[in-house]
């Protein structure tokens, strides 16, 4: 029963439910791993294109015709000649470049919009390395049968299922007009098509549009899942940034330590040492080189104080009894800081008292 409870609490201790850390996810971002849907980039540069069509197609398909007709006039009425036809083409190739290259920019422009606007600014070039790992027929089982791929399989189908029942729908409605292509000018069976497939194009786009922002949804949730930790990964990464706790406990212990043994080796330079006579202990020092007022070189209260005294004596530095002054410095300065000023007359008294002991002596 007790390794049964073991075995569960341990099951549970894997799980992943805790949210990912700032860091982890910075990590996440750093290998190129970002929640991001293709579908949308590719949806937008296709409604963006045949909206694109539909308002400057006309425009763009009235110079074509001109410029086929001037071009096939030059070439009835002139010599085809060499030069004539090297002329030819460099013309239509500018011709071509001034009427598609505006079209290219805005698809390019929606391109780079569409991605960016999903993962941000984001330059990295782990995705490039090769791994080993792709290469294993066990894991590339494992993907064709992920929930993933079974994920992308519904969606294409509903794609499929989509564009074929929106065709079938702008043929119904536009039945009338492809019966009577065949009574028609070439020029007017072209923009007859051309407007159906433009109309037909826009409806899939949004359709397509509408998928690809439920795939981002997905792409999301799943990106999240994936992030997510369990409570012992989430102790080890405190314990990375903010250090072990009982390597820094026993760091500060050392700095007190160090603090301590330099405070003890200042103790045979002071002028007095003014205790409580056993709770406190105040090493007092007057240099006016360093200092304008006499400053605390060491203080401590208990057994710190005791051992104060106790250098102090080795070091035949005068010890003076005075229990609100020990208090009222030990609290009011700190180490290798001046006594306050409402302090100076009643330290003075006790220094000149000390002083003129010295010189008796």
């Amino acid at each position: 029963m007790e390794i049964n409870w073991k075995i569960n609490l341990q099951l549970f201790s894997d799980e992943k439910t805790e949210e990912a850390t700032p860091r982890k996810r910075q990590e996440s971002r750093n290998k190129g791993q970002v929640a991001k849907s293709p579908e949308i980039p590719s949806a937008l540069v296709m409604l963006v294109s045949f909206l694109s069509l539909k308002f400057i197609g006309p425009l763009l398909y009235r110079q074509m015709l001109d410029f086929m007709h001037s071009s096939l006039s030059n070439i009835v009425t002139g010599d085809i000649t060499i030069s004539f036809l090297q002329n030819l083409v460099i013309t239509l190739i500018i011709f071509l470049a001034q009427a598609c290259l505006p079209l290219m920019l805005i698809i390019m422009l929606v391109g780079v919009v569409a991605n960016v606007g999903q993962v941000g600014f984001l330059l990295t070039g782990e995705t490039l390395i090769p791994k080993l790992d792709k290469l294993d027929p066990i894991k590339g089982l494992q993907r064709i049968f992920s929930k993933r791929a079974l994920v992308d399989l519904v969606k294409s189908l509903f794609k499929v299922t989509v564009v074929t029942y929106m065709s079938y729908e702008i043929i119904r409605e536009h039945i009338n007009e492809l019966i009577l292509l065949m009574r028609m000018t070439p020029s007017k069976i072209i923009e007859t098509v051309a407007s159906l497939t433009v109309d037909l194009g826009i409806r899939i786009s949004f359709v397509l549009l509408l998928i690809a922002f439920a795939d981002y949804g997905y792409q999301r949730w799943e990106y999240e899942q994936g992030l997510k930790m369990t409570k012992q990964e989430v102790k080890e990464e405190h314990k990375m940034i903010e250090g072990n706790p009982q390597i820094k406990g026993k760091i500060r212990e050392k700095q007190r330590q160090m603090a301590m043994r330099r405070m003890m080796q200042n103790i045979p330079q002071a002028d007095v040492v003014i205790t409580n006579p056993t709770h406190f202990a105040v090493a007092l020092k007057y240099d006016v080189k360093k200092a304008t007022a006499p400053y605390v070189i060491a203080k401590g209260e208990g057994h710190i104080a005791l051992r104060i005294k106790e250098i102090a004596k080795e070091n035949k530095v005068s010890i003076v009894e005075n229990k609100p002054l020990a208090q009222a410095l030990y609290k009011s300065a700190d180490i290798n800081q001046e006594i306050p000023p409402e302090l100076y007359q009643a330290v003075a008294e006790v220094l000149a008292f000390i002083f003129k002991l010295k010189r008796k002596i």
